[in-house]
């Protein structure tokens, strides 16, 4: 293995921000990226984080992230939400994304959480195919549901 996986830190989010940045690409979604390196270093390491990353890094530079959250099922208790688990393209089929998952899914296991959860796009069927193969449930019948800040904005404004 030529890669590390470690804890990412405040040093790293410039490059988790790049692979954010190119997941959205991927994702055909060139533009929809708001977050910035500020709201990264004052989310991810304040006194109360929102997130964890775990980083992968090869000869001293970063090539895959993953970066997921803590939440609460009303139905299970402790769960992890993965966020977003990225290898950069030129890096993938080395097996840093099977590590950051492995590493999201071993932080999971050794704090006891009830449940990892996170979504996959229909058409991504390489990464299907790896999470139905590692054992997870693909749900059908369920929807994404998002509220942006802007019809958030009308909803409230409307409402209350």
């Amino acid at each position: 293995m030529s890669f590390i996986i470690r804890k990412g830190e405040q040093k790293d989010m410039q490059s988790v921000l790049d692979l954010i940045t190119e997941l959205a690409v991927f994702e055909k979604e060139p533009n929809a990226v708001e977050v910035t390196v500020d709201d990264l270093l004052r989310d991810g390491f304040s006194e109360n984080p929102k997130f964890k990353t775990f980083v992968a890094e090869e000869n001293n530079v970063i090539i895959g992230m993953a970066l997921f959250y803590e939440r609460y099922s009303t139905w299970k208790g402790v769960s992890i939400h993965l966020e977003d688990l990225m290898v950069t393209q030129s890096k993938r089929g080395i097996g840093a994304g099977k590590a950051l998952y492995t590493a999201v899914l071993n932080y999971a296991h050794k704090n006891k959480c009830k449940r990892v959860a996170w979504e996959v796009l229909d058409w991504n069927t390489n990464a299907i195919k790896f999470y139905e193969n590692s054992g997870a449930n693909i749900l059908k019948g369920w929807s994404v549901v998002h509220m942006t800040e802007r019809n958030l904005d009308t909803y409230i404004n409307e409402n209350i």
